[in-house]
């Protein structure tokens, strides 16, 4: 397993997302615990949660949850895992998004977490997306509070700009320790807060990193066979899964990207953790950049 740093804290270079446990067309919560106990097992340490992963409405919280009963059954040591969670979303039940980003809500919402979690202090706390209806530095504002009272050891914004980022940065300082976009070998249009984070040396998780990389017959008879892209192309050639080779591209592209695929299956992502293993060639890193 490769590691890498959020703030001042280690971490693996793959995270497991934990949002499949709990939308909708989840698994029951004997698999669900299995895939968290297979990541531990794996290396994993960062698992990354919200209070708006959930399927039906008034189970706010329902993967926070799932999470604590999940760390509290394992037989391991959990003192180094990370759990990131998130605050300014909503789900009322009927599939649809809500975005609330006041500061009042936002504090609320940390501290249910908190107690959801059964912690004293969120490792890593991540506002979940701007509220247009909100100034994004009176949001950000709530982080700081957050930060200074401490209910949250560290913050993280997610779904942002360059600028959005800058100004984060400005009112949080040292306390800003992380950026989560969408980022994969299909959706590239947050590279520039890829380099901005990497400049800022701020991790960039990357949520849904394996968007466009379809089942390939590598995964087992039920898979369905792709022509595919280089990457099914690189991972036929080494024998390993296609989203390996996605996600050890992603790593490559910055020593702050950390990856967070999503996993409802033990297997899906003991096969994701590998992919620090797999060392891509200049050659083969030119094939998938242009892919």
């Amino acid at each position: 397993m490769q590691y890498r740093s959020i703030g001042n804290a280690t971490v693996s270079a793959v995270g497991l997302g934990a949002m499949p446990l709990s939308i909708e067309h989840r698994p029951d919560e004997q698999r669900a615990i299995a895939t968290v106990h297979a990541a531990l097992d794996a290396g994993v340490t960062l698992i990354d949660t919200a209070d708006s992963y959930h399927w039906h409405a008034g189970e706010a919280g329902h993967n926070e949850l799932l999470i604590a009963r999940a760390l509290a059954r394992y037989g391991g040591d959990t003192s180094g895992v990370l759990v990131a969670t998130k605050g300014g979303r909503g789900r009322p039940g009927d599939g649809s998004w809500t975005v609330t980003g006041t500061p009042d809500h936002l504090k609320r919402a940390a501290e249910a977490s908190a107690t959801r979690l059964g912690v004293e202090a969120i490792g890593l706390y991540q506002l979940h997306k701007p509220d247009p209806a909100v100034p994004w530095a009176d949001s950000v504002g709530a982080l700081r509070e957050l930060l200074d009272a401490g209910t949250i050891r560290a913050a993280g914004i997610s779904n942002v700009t360059t600028a959005q980022i800058r100004e984060a940065h400005a009112i949080l300082g040292a306390g800003l320790v992380s950026v989560q976009n969408q980022y994969s070998p299909a959706v590239r249009d947050s590279e520039p807060e890829l380099r901005l984070s990497t400049e800022l040396g701020l991790a960039f998780l990357t949520w849904s990193p394996l968007g466009g990389i379809s089942r390939s017959s590598l995964d087992g008879p039920s898979g369905s066979t792709s022509a595919g892209t280089a990457f099914h192309h690189i991972a036929a050639e080494r024998g390993v899964s296609p989203q390996r080779i996605a996600l050890a591209w992603l790593l490559a592209r910055s020593p702050v990207v950390i990856p967070v695929p999503g996993a409802s299956r033990p297997a899906s992502i003991q096969d994701s953790a590998q992919a620090g293993q797999v060392k891509l060639s200049t050659a083969e890193l030119t094939r998938l950049d242009a892919a």
